[in-house]
């Protein structure tokens, strides 16, 4: 359930946008002014585009559709960790690998050949190894852990692009423009809102901020895939109910039943023998 209020927003400094000589004209229509020569955005307008973000995201993920975070900035980077790994989905908090998206096949060479390091090492072939290739091998494998934590589960393209900064993301955002996967993105007043399918107007380089917008898209997704198994499970008593079968007995085989039935005291009878021919 989406739980943002206009408190918790100035209380996180959403509002603060860049200094004025650094804006994107395409940013007006979400400014409300101007404070000490830093643009101030309208919260009631962040308040409208965040809502239909987390609709949009909630309603993919109770599709089953796949996300990718993005955020490798200094201040973003562990947050959209943490988010990412609360709801369970892939992300970019390190540094964004050209051609992550783009020449996905390579991106997947890599993270066959973190798995083969990490093979070589449990199954000891390190301790056979001389002292100058194992050092070059562990220093290989840190930096692949490094760059594709995020991504190891990302077996496929993801249908939806959470990017925190456009500006700062720009490869990533060129990347999932090529392949037309939409995007959803955080947008301070130095962004082009128009390059995004979904812009949320706000400040995206204070960490406060930054933890708010992530953690709502964290909870769209959460939330989504909460109602989809929960509709799951309704469809489930439902055709078990049509089927005339009690709630809880569901698989229970028609012998076990026919005994469960039976007047307690009362024996089941045992079948007969079957009689042979001397």
């Amino acid at each position: 359930m989406l739980n943002v209020s206009m408190k918790s927003m100035l209380e996180a400094g959403v509002h603060f946008g860049h200094q004025t000589y650094r804006w994107n004209p395409k940013m007006a229509r979400y400014i409300f002014g101007e404070r000490n020569g830093i643009h101030i955005l309208d919260l009631q307008k962040t308040v409208k585009e965040i809502k239909k973000a987390y609709t949009f995201v909630k309603d993919c993920a109770k599709q089953g559709k796949t996300f990718l975070f993005v955020g490798t900035k200094k201040q973003a980077k562990e947050i959209i960790r943490e988010e990412a790994v609360r709801a369970e989905v892939s992300c970019v908090h390190e540094k964004w690998l050209g051609g992550t998206l783009t020449n996905f096949e390579t991106l997947r060479k890599s993270l066959k050949r973190l798995e083969e390091l990490e093979k070589f090492e449990t199954d000891g072939l390190f301790r056979v190894m001389s002292k100058k290739e194992v050092s070059r091998l562990s220093k290989e494998k840190a930096r692949l852990v490094k760059l594709l934590s995020g991504i190891r589960n990302l077996r496929n393209l993801p249908d939806i692009v959470f990017i925190v900064d456009p500006v700062n993301e720009a490869n990533a955002l060129k990347e999932a423009h090529k392949l037309k996967i939409p995007i959803v993105g955080v947008c301070d007043t130095n962004c082009d809102p128009d390059q995004l399918d979904w812009p949320i107007p706000g400040n995206d380089d204070a960490a406060r901020s930054i933890r708010l917008f992530c953690a709502t898209m964290a909870d769209a997704v959460i939330d989504g895939r909460a109602e989809a198994e929960a509709e799951k499970a309704a469809a489930h008593q439902q055709a078990q109910e049509a089927a005339g079968v009690p709630a809880g007995e569901e698989g229970v085989s028609p012998e076990m039943q026919a005994a469960m039935g039976q007047p307690v005291g009362e024996e089941v009878p045992a079948e007969e023998p079957v009689r042979t021919e001397e």
